[in-house]
């Protein structure tokens, strides 16, 4: 056993390791639950297996096939997204979609069934997967795919990696002409205020996000500056070119846990007083390679230690918009009266577009997300009043971002979770499924557990 944790480096555990090395193996055969683990970006628990064993997937880092034709590669779970960049873009390929870090697995992109800047464009990461291969602890393997065992496709897509073992996956990429993203930084003075910039952009912009000032209150309730972007064409006018992004490793670091009080009410109005006039002053529109555009945190390596070593939650919910405007008002007042400053927010819009997944997060409307420094139980307090305004608005949080979710919630966000039950593998567990059903689920039907066990 070794003490292991996640991203939010909360909670910690203890668990064992075993790592693949090959796709054709066949699963180890270990006591306890098993749960594959690519490269630990989940900021809760749903890659954590404590008193089980995690299956270390990134071994599993070989390219199978690409075809610069059309696109479509086919690679193991454990490769990158950063090592598909490198292999797409100078071949004119992109991500279809792409989370804020570049540092995720392939197979851990499906199990979260992760989303991007552009989800009112292309939805999510799993409607981009053509097909991968699941292998379940019995050693069957299976191939998944829209028109092949489709449920399995969808019950392991989201699926946080419980139905099994994705050892490799076949994803379409998107074309691009060049590297680099014509970006737009607009100000907005409130939450109508980003509302109404982020209707007016969604036509003509495939990337959207916000950055919102949390501890405005009163009249700037929710203010922000809204980025928008679409990647160049081959020829454009010529635009401010924005200095070249470090690369990973090479840029600024975190070199120490960084104490609890760096982090107050004090220093984060400075910050993000600082970082709004700046932001706003930068030319606009201007020219940004993409790395800067979908990865600014990459460039800040152990960027989490900024929380100290108690870690930090992060609360990402999304919201319907047909309660959107109250309940996104009620998340931000909480935050910003809570005595906790979110070092970290984000508001964006989901579009309509639905996920193949059964348990996939997105779903229409605004998603907030916010980072709180982990300071014990007044931090629970406030992100548990966060969870209260969210399924009081009929909306959802993030599996992959939860650290604290209960039962009574995970119900209520994801009503398949009974169906998605039978296609967990049963060697396969997590601390975060654990947590959320702490009593098992009834087993299914005799014809449900022969259709999920053929």
């Amino acid at each position: 056993m070794s003490t292991s944790d996640s991203w939010g480096r909360f909670p910690r555990v203890e668990q064992r390791t075993r790592a693949l090395v090959w796709r054709s193996d066949a699963l180890p055969q270990v006591d306890g639950p098993v749960l594959p683990h690519g490269l630990g970006r989940s900021y809760g628990d749903s890659c954590l297996n404590g008193g089980g064993t995690v299956l270390l997937t990134e071994g599993l880092d070989r390219l199978i096939d690409f075809d610069p034709a059309t696109g479509v590669v086919r690679c193991e779970s454990g490769v990158s997204l950063d090592t598909l960049l490198r292999l797409a873009v100078p071949r004119g390929w992109f991500l279809p979609v792409t989370p804020g870090t570049k540092f995720v697995t392939v197979g851990g992109a499906i199990a979260n069934d992760v989303h991007g800047k552009n989800h009112h464009r292309a939805g999510t990461f799993g409607r981009h997967v053509r097909r991968f291969e699941l292998v379940r602890s019995d050693g069957s393997r299976r191939m998944c795919a829209p028109d092949e065992n489709p449920d399995w496709f969808g019950a392991t897509i989201g699926g946080l990696g419980l139905t099994g073992l994705i050892t490799w996956a076949e994803v379409q990429l998107q074309p691009i002409r060049n590297p680099f993203v014509i970006q737009e930084t607009v100000p907005f003075e409130n939450l109508d205020g980003f509302m109404r910039v982020s209707a007016e952009s969604e036509a003509d912009h495939d990337f959207t996000m916000s950055w919102v000032d949390c501890l405005a209150r009163g009249r700037k309730l929710g203010r922000g500056l809204f980025y928008r972007g679409n990647f160049a064409p081959t020829q454009f006018d010529r635009l401010p070119l924005a200095k070249s992004h470090l690369s990973h490793g090479s840029g600024l670091a975190v070199p120490i846990d960084l104490p609890g009080f760096c982090l107050n009410r004090l220093s984060v109005s400075a910050f993000n007083f600082l970082y709004y006039h700046r932001e706003r002053m930068k030319p606009s529109p201007r020219l940004v390679h993409y790395d800067p555009f979908f990865y600014p945190l990459d460039s800040v390596y152990g960027w989490n230690r900024i929380y100290g070593r108690r870690g930090f939650l992060q609360f990402q919910c999304v919201v319907p918009h047909a309660t959107a405007r109250d309940a996104l008002k009620e998340l931000l007042e909480r935050s910003a009266r809570g005595g906790l400053p979110s070092f970290l927010s984000v508001l964006k819009t989901f579009g309509d577009l639905k996920s193949p997944g059964w348990l996939s997060f997105p779903r229409p409307g605004y998603t907030l997300a916010l980072d709180f420094a982990n300071q014990g139980e007044k931090t629970w307090r406030l992100v548990e009043s966060l969870d209260r305004v969210t399924r009081e608005a009929g909306g959802a949080v993030y599996p992959a971002k939860d650290a604290r979710m209960s039962p009574e919630s995970f119900a209520a966000y994801f009503p398949r979770r009974e169906q998605f039950s039978a296609y967990i593998d049963p060697a396969f567990s997590s601390s975060f499924w654990r947590r959320v059903n702490p009593v098992p689920l009834p087993l299914p039907a005799q014809e449900d557990r022969q259709a999920a066990n053929p």
